[in-house]
């Protein structure tokens, strides 16, 4: 994925209120961006830290620009959660998905479970339609490649419904994936974050024991665009 435009460097001021970031642009202007982030964004979110913001293209827009990455000990971190159900899809379509290729037919936001959407069904091929759920996933509490990426950042019972549906999907005789999107590339491991949000880590272990399958890949991310790299070792709950 590329994005349509060149993005602007700065440093970040503060996030707050969940959809606002302050930046002081390379200019020296100070701008208010769109973040793109409804999580706690534990990890990602310094004071000072280099950004990198993508201009509106829509002049009618209040927010002229939208918060896309950020720069934590010398890595580079998408924090946009509007992007990775479409780095995902894109992925799949390109056969880059080894677990999820041989579907000739793909779908997105399709209406599922109990006034749910699934982020992505797979179908064709003579196989049992599969329901794709991405998460993304940025935080990483610590330098170092040996230091594992974690879902959740904070307590989540949309995650924890959305697993709940995944298992229900599998009783109905299809097959369910948990795909966690990591948008960085400094860490070799997954990991649940059990100590924020132990619901989701206990319905994890249940969905994972009923069947549902569970995905993990890194991003390069550079301010030219965003790609899927490689798998990422997973330690899930048992």
């Amino acid at each position: 994925m590329k994005f349509e435009n060149p993005l602007i460097e700065g440093r970040l001021i503060q996030r707050y209120k969940r959809f606002f970031a302050d930046v002081e642009l390379t200019s020296g202007e100070k701008v208010t961006a769109h973040c793109a982030n409804s999580g706690s964004m534990l990890s990602v979110k310094e004071p000072g830290s280099r950004v990198w913001l993508s201009p509106a293209t829509n002049p009618e827009r209040k927010l002229k620009f939208t918060w896309e990455i950020i720069e934590v000990h010398g890595a580079l971190v998408g924090i946009n959660t509007g992007h990775p159900n479409r780095l995902v899809a894109d992925a799949i379509s390109a056969g880059q998905i080894k677990p999820l290729k041989g579907y000739p037919e793909l779908k997105r936001e399709q209406k599922y479970g109990k006034n749910s959407r699934i982020d992505v069904l797979l179908s064709g091929g003579g196989k049992a339609p599969c329901y794709v759920e991405v998460k993304n996933v940025t935080m990483k509490r610590g330098p170092g490649a040996k230091i594992p990426a974690e879902f959740p950042d904070s307590v989540t019972e949309r995650g924890t419904k959305h697993l709940n549906e995944l298992a229900a999907m599998v009783k109905s005789g299809a097959r369910a994936v948990m795909f966690y999107l990591v948008q960085r590339c400094d860490a070799e491991r997954f990991g649940v974050a059990a100590d924020i949000d132990p619901e989701y880590a206990s319905t994890l272990k249940k969905a994972l024991k009923s069947g549902v399958e569970a995905l993990c890949y890194g991003c390069e991310v550079n301010p030219h665009g965003i790609t899927i790299a490689d798998p990422l070792t997973m330690d899930l709950p048992k």
